[in-house]
């Protein structure tokens, strides 16, 4: 490898439009996959599942939102391989079709007065599909960024994939809020729910066109250029990165974090069982504001790990949010809002965001260009798996009247505790030029060489 020029590098635009498709992307489809969570804590119990005991609508509920996550380890095994063996473009752009689709087609669901059992199961269906469409999305993103970027950048220019994620979190949480703010209570559960689902059409639609146009990326194409094309990634991955794929699904457990913070903090804080009380449209300015706050941290994070490396970062980020996950949710216990509101944006918005804005650059970086895309997608997504039913597991071992604070939050940190683990055992990759990363010989260039060629890289 030479010093004298950043290793892998290529055309200083190509990397800017790369990162730009991919938060552009990332935030079209996030806002399809997690409008369904916000209709799933509000509306969803009352509309599609029978009445009577509001404690069983509400675990039925979650548990359709933890279905889409079920998918997503097939969607990641099946997705993976197309874009391990297609590239990672033509993977990226079935996505946005797929969940675009499926999201439209929530709106114009039966709710259960109307067509009875039907209704769940439909709105199950195309959860399903939701979850198989998001299964290669992260992944493939990521992919496209990592391998565009330059030496010494990836952190920074991967990062941006998780901040267009928060940023369709954010148009989700803001696409209720007028809904809920503005119309009658009977209006938004009658009608009003189903706007944010038909905007997706316009997300479709701008998706796609934003898509089709992103080049294939340099590593893949050369990679296709090799006598022995990769036949079955996922058996290659696991042959040859199985420690770092465990590790992988073992930090992909820090989403019990988000979840906690939005889908189980806004039943516990709005569900008349549980008897707190906060309003609704109270609660959705915390999904508001805390994913303007990581908009705004991602990138520095990003950029932060490209100077002391991933796993600090990770490892701060996963211990400090689940340790706080205890005080926001004793804040939600006291009907405080504004204590509630602090500690989600501490939490959630700005701790979290160790891991967060990370992880995309450093799950990418445990695997050779081969097999990145299923390595990463089937080893986060089974992480991701198991904590989406949280939820549903904190309305069963924590119900009205029980410690909910305690019970949910150490079941929280306990997640974060693994992944802390698991990022304290990985190898640093932050060093390491992109054609050596997820290999037995892989070497880290030197620190101060490092340096010296990321200060070019930076200056260009």
């Amino acid at each position: 490898m030479s010093t004298s020029t950043p290793p892998s590098s290529t055309a200083p635009k190509t990397p800017r439009k790369a990162a730009a498709s991919g938060w552009i992307g990332s935030a079209l489809e996030y806002y399809d996959f997690f409008v369904y969570a916000q209709a799933a804590a509000l509306v969803f119990p009352n509309i599609f599942f029978p009445k009577g005991n509001p404690t069983i609508g509400i675990l039925v509920s979650l548990a359709t939102f933890g279905v889409g996550y079920v998918a997503r380890p097939v969607g990641a095994f099946v997705l993976g391989h197309w874009g391990d063996r297609r590239g990672r473009k033509n993977v990226l752009v079935l996505c946005m079709i797929v969940m675009g689709l499926s999201t439209f087609l929530v709106a114009l669901l039966p709710t259960y007065h109307s067509v009875g059992y039907l209704a769940p199961v439909l709105l199950v269906v195309l959860r399903l599909i939701q979850g198989f469409a998001v299964g290669g999305e992260m992944s493939g993103a990521s992919a496209m960024i990592v391998e565009h970027a330059p030496f010494g950048r990836r952190g920074f220019f991967a990062s941006f994939t998780l901040q267009g994620t928060q940023a369709g979190q954010l148009l989700a949480a803001a696409a209720f809020l007028p809904m809920a703010a503005l119309l009658p209570a009977d209006a938004f559960q009658s009608w009003g729910w189903r706007i944010p689902f038909l905007l997706s059409f316009f997300v479709l639609l701008a998706g796609y066109l934003i898509r089709r146009g992103v080049d294939e990326t340099p590593a893949f194409q050369a990679q296709q250029d090799q006598p022995e094309a990769v036949k079955a990634p996922i058996v290659e991955a696991v042959r040859d990165s199985g420690s770092n794929m465990l590790r992988v699904v073992c930090m992909a457990l820090m989403n019990a974090i988000p979840t906690a913070a939005t889908v189980f903090g806004a039943t516990y804080a709005t569900n008349a069982s549980y008897g707190v009380g906060m309003s609704k449209t109270g609660f959705l300015w915390i999904s508001v504001v805390g994913n303007a706050v990581a908009v705004l941290l991602i990138p520095f994070v990003g950029d932060l790990s490209d100077r002391i490396g991933r796993r600090p970062c990770i490892i701060v980020g996963s211990l400090g949010s689940g340790a706080l996950s205890f005080a926001y949710l004793w804040a939600i216990s006291q009907n405080n809002l504004a204590l509630t509101f602090v500690l989600a944006i501490l939490m959630w918005g700005l701790v979290y965001q160790g891991y967060n804005a990370v992880f995309p650059a450093f799950y990418q970086e445990l695997f050779p260009t081969r097999t990145r895309v299923t390595g990463f997608a089937v080893s986060q997504n089974i992480g991701t798996m198991i904590t989406a039913f949280l939820p549903t597991v904190y309305a069963l071992v924590a119900p009205p009247h029980a410690n909910v604070p305690l019970i949910v939050g150490a079941f929280t940190f306990g997640c974060a505790a693994l992944a802390a683990i698991a990022a304290f055992t990985a190898p640093e990759t932050y060093r390491v030029p992109l054609e050596d990363l997820g290999t037995a010989t892989a070497k880290s260039v030197p620190y101060e060489e490092y340096r010296r060629l990321r200060a070019g890289v930076v200056a260009v």
